[in-house]
């Protein structure tokens, strides 16, 4: 099923939901119209073709765009740029390619580091009604690996989720400009080059997550300044050198950086070059482990003793007097000639019994 082209005459539609919901074909043209749109969420259906460019030129009022988990290709249209009220962006699962685009940083709203202390559970929207109509905003979203319904993303949520696409290329460094940023997804890509240190700025970031992807170089050592940072997953990259092993990074998983072939240190069972080895501390032994060992101990001891007397005891007298030294040698000397004659004589016998 399509979507309907004469949505495009509501024109003050402040929010659009149609999540799963089977659509297909491409987004209405007549959608531009609704000018505005707070709200547009056609997540988890079976829309294709390049995503509108239109969006970012005339629904400039939005603060959640949700599009994951469709069919939507070719690159990222630049004019998304133009959203600078857009909190919550979600162009996940989907067959996207090219680059990121560098004009990320014209998100204004992602710029503001404040948020509030407390969230309402529902959302005022002005009506030309008498009475405000009252709704409850929710959108779906990855979270920390797992999907969750949120109640107002755009209060609570300032997040960019890209991920499962091919985009290719580097993350733009303009991606330090948006300081308010909590989330950000850009795992199952193929990004390369290296993670711009620029990333540090991100002083509100909860959940980083760039797996499986190309990234290359050093991990910046400045993430273990992030103080919120909870989900670090940089796995499966070609990322080199000594993890920033300090700081709260010190309580993340090894799993986190696992598939990084030259990265070494804590938590990888890995040690980098230059590393000391340390000797392996003794286990302390057992009751039934020390008693044997005592055994063993004592009969090394006595085997030792008992050599060291019956040597000393035969030979010594030998060596050191010389009338026994004398004695021995005429003991020899009359030991060696009796069993020469033996052999002698038995040779002889034998000789005799073959010749008769």
């Amino acid at each position: 099923m399509g979507s309907p082209k004469s949505i495009g005459t509501l024109v003050n539609l402040q929010a659009l939901v149609l999540r799963n919901n089977s659509l297909t074909g491409g987004l209405p043209f007549t959608l531009k119209n609704c000018s505005n749109l707070d709200i547009l969420d056609v997540s988890e259906n079976f829309l294709f073709g390049p995503i509108p460019s239109w969006i970012g030129e005339n629904l400039q009022e939005l603060k959640i765009l949700s599009l994951r988990v469709n069919r939507f290709f070719r690159s990222v249209p630049v004019n998304l740029c133009y959203l600078s009220q857009i909190h919550f962006l979600d162009l996940s699962r989907n067959n996207l390619t090219g680059r990121i685009p560098t004009c990320l940083g014209n998100f204004t709203a992602m710029m503001e580091r404040e948020r509030p202390h407390k969230f309402s559970m529902f959302r005022k929207i002005t009506s030309t009604a008498a009475s405000p109509n009252i709704y409850d905003s929710n959108v779906l979203f990855t979270w920390k690996g797992q999907d969750y319904v949120f109640r107002n993303p755009e209060f609570l949520l300032k997040s960019i989720d890209l991920s499962s696409n091919d985009l290719m290329g580097a993350i733009p460094k303009e991606i330090g400009y948006l300081v308010g940023l909590v989330s950000l997804n850009l795992s199952r890509n193929k990004l390369d080059g290296e993670i711009p240190t620029e990333i540090e700025n991100l002083s509100w970031l909860e959940f980083l997550d760039l797996s499986r992807n190309k990234f290359s170089g050093k991990i910046p050592f400045n993430l273990s300044k992030i103080d919120r940072l909870g989900v670090l997953d940089l796995s499966n990259n070609d990322l080199s050198g000594r993890i920033p092993w300090e700081g709260h990074l010190e309580t993340f998983d090894a799993s986190w950086f696992e598939g990084n072939l030259d990265l070494c240190g804590k938590p990888l069972n890995k040690s980098c070059l230059g590393d000391k080895t340390t000797a392996k501390p003794e286990e302390p032994a057992v009751h039934g482990e020390e008693d044997k060992s005592v055994f063993n101990e004592a009969l090394y001891m006595s085997l030792g003793l008992g050599f060291f007397a019956g040597f000393w005891g035969l030979l010594g007298p030998i060596i050191l007097w010389k009338p026994w030294r004398i004695a021995y040698l005429r003991f020899l000397n009359r030991v060696t000639d009796y069993v020469l004659v033996t052999v002698e004589l038995n040779i002889a016998k034998c000789c005799r019994w073959v010749e008769s």
